[in-house]
């Protein structure tokens, strides 16, 4: 099945030595996020972790009439890495997530992935309509679906970007604050080590299809009333 091949082989190719693997669940409560130390900086988060989780799907982009790429929002699945946040996972699922055929979309993981019982698979990430405002699309990271905490209806949360300054290395997808709307999941969001994402360098042309860029990334989810 997909979902063992990507398990088995991003925790293969981390050539990490792991007590526990992706899925287990660990207090992250202690856990310190490791954020950019040189301007331009984002602001430090308040309160404790309660989920850190990779993210593994494509960041989308249309041309505008000007002719550039803009950012229209992902797709993904996210899992458990409580267990796993100090290790490179990003790096290993990226390496496997960008060797799959390009055929393979992230729709295409979230259905393979549907009936899974593995702790590992908490849900998903896209975009929505501002459920505020009426207008324009917001992230939201969504629980309640699949994985262990389907059913929960509040097992969600919906933000607004808050900030985000360049990754380390700029051809990865910027590292971003955003701040809650609705939902019980968290009331901050950061993501950080991201790996891919990035539009192509240049012009675009306008009226062109979007495009799907492959990316991962670790999203740490800071309070909450919904806890592991």
């Amino acid at each position: 099945m997909l979902f063992g091949t990507i398990l088995s082989l991003a925790v293969t190719a981390s050539a990490i030595a792991l007590p526990k693997g992706l899925g287990s669940s660990c207090d992250v409560s202690h856990a310190q996020i490791n954020l950019p130390t040189t301007p331009p900086m984002l602001v430090a988060p308040t309160g404790t972790p309660s989920f850190i989780v990779l993210s593994m799907g494509t960041e989308n982009y249309t041309c505008t009439s000007a002719g550039t790429y803009m950012n229209i929002g992902a797709v993904a699945e996210l899992f458990d890495i409580s267990c796993l946040y100090k290790t490179p996972i990003q790096e290993a699922a990226y390496a496997l997530w960008n060797a799959a055929p390009p055929s393979v979309t992230p729709l295409d993981l979230i259905a393979s992935l549907h009936n899974s019982t593995s702790h590992a698979i908490l849900g998903q990430h896209y975009v929505i309509r501002n459920p505020i405002t009426g207008t324009g699309g917001v992230p939201k990271w969504d629980f309640t679906s699949q994985g262990v905490y389907k059913g929960n209806a509040n097992a969600f949360v919906v933000a607004n970007i808050d900030s985000a300054v360049p990754a380390p290395n700029p051809a990865n997808a910027p590292y971003l604050r955003l701040t809650h709307l609705l939902g019980d999941l968290a009331d901050q969001i950061y993501r950080v080590d991201t790996k891919g994402g990035q539009p192509p360098a240049g012009s675009c042309t306008p009226g062109s299809p979007v495009i799907a860029v492959r990316y991962t990334a670790k999203y740490w989810l800071f309070g909450g009333s919904i806890k592991k």
